[in-house]
């Protein structure tokens, strides 16, 4: 089982905790890891793109002129595609990205980035993470104490206001539950930092 240091509020090593290898000792996949970032990213796109086809632009409701005798090409309507501000041929319209990956692929996506992390050595545990009132500084004084001076995700084990409030005005940190943690926000913060409460419950729902 990998063994990593176990950190308190104030920056100083209390100990260490055994990860549990099943969640954080397994080899990534890095195909999985790609398939599950291209998944979330598809799903934050918005898909609003839309563009008008020769029914919906305005004008071109006579023929322009008659359909033989003038040695012209024959047309029904100034607003076909070939026509200056005509409708657009199979254009985009507003559509969903998002998709799904089967269960046990996202399940092994997000063991992989955590095994990534706990390799790379970009992993803190804390003993306890909780504020008595939002404070940006004290939270700011802790990750200097911890030595994060990179983007960071803060994965806690329950929503606590006051840290998410804490956290909010600091570039590139991040606050998450550990119900709510996911590929692309383990991979895109340089630091993880977790709770033992956090950690457990994690290994609880993916061990």
């Amino acid at each position: 089982m990998p063994k990593v240091a176990l950190y308190n509020q104030s920056g100083s090593q209390v100990g260490e905790i055994e990860l549990k290898d099943s969640v954080f000792g397994i080899e990534p996949n890095k195909h999985v890891l790609f398939e599950a970032v291209v998944m979330q990213r598809a799903s934050l796109r918005q898909g609003t793109h839309k563009v008008k086809n020769r029914a919906e632009v305005s004008g071109g409701g006579r023929k322009p002129w008659r359909q033989k005798g003038t040695g012209r090409a024959r047309h029904g309507s100034i607003r076909s595609p070939q026509w200056r501000g005509g409708g657009t041929v199979f254009g985009p319209v507003p559509r969903s990205y998002s998709y799904k990956l089967p269960k046990k692929v996202r399940r092994l996506a997000i063991k992989s980035a955590l095994s990534t992390k706990v390799l790379e050595e970009n992993i803190l545990v804390l003993e306890a993470l909780s504020f008595d009132a939002p404070k940006t500084k004290e939270f700011a004084n802790m990750l200097k104490n911890l030595s994060v001076n990179t983007k960071a995700l803060v994965v806690m084990d329950g929503l606590d206001e006051n840290v998410a409030l804490s956290a909010r005005n600091i570039p590139g940190v991040t606050v998450v539950e550990a119900t709510g943690i996911n590929v692309l926000d383990v991979l895109g913060h340089d630091k993880l930092i977790m709770t033992k409460a956090a950690v457990e419950k994690v290994e609880e729902v993916l061990g």
